[in-house]
């Protein structure tokens, strides 16, 4: 009786075949993610509602919460319902004046077509 030979060759192959697909599974939910930004001088608390639950976040002036609400959310600032945002959850937000401002869907930064940061052929 013949039996399929398996070697560690092939088990290897797979195995590198199956991190490549979590990889690019993992990195286009990242992709698709909001990003969030204080740019006022004095922390504000942030409430994620994501989901049906609820995450509270402290964020200092200048911090960035990256990675949240891959399908979307309700961000709240300090408890107020009045202070209430949805997110679609591929946005670019910031804090400034106490208030969320939309500054645009998040893209990925890439080179300029030059490579030589003008853009132009020479």
């Amino acid at each position: 009786m013949l039996e399929p030979a398996v070697t560690g060759f092939a088990v290897s192959r797979i195995a590198v075949i199956m991190m490549g697909v979590a990889a690019v599974v993992l990195g286009a939910e990242a992709a698709a993610s909001v990003s969030l930004t204080n740019r006022d001088d004095r922390q504000h608390k942030v409430t994620i509602v994501e989901d049906g639950q609820s995450e509270d976040h402290i964020l200092a002036p200048s911090a960035v919460l990256e990675g949240i609400c891959p399908k979307g959310c309700v961000i709240r600032l300090n408890d107020s319902d009045d202070d209430e945002y949805t997110l679609d959850g591929n946005e670019s937000v910031s804090i400034e004046g106490g208030f969320v401002y939309y500054d645009g869907p998040e893209v990925p930064e890439q080179p300029s077509p030059g490579g030589n940061g003008e853009g132009a052929v020479k």
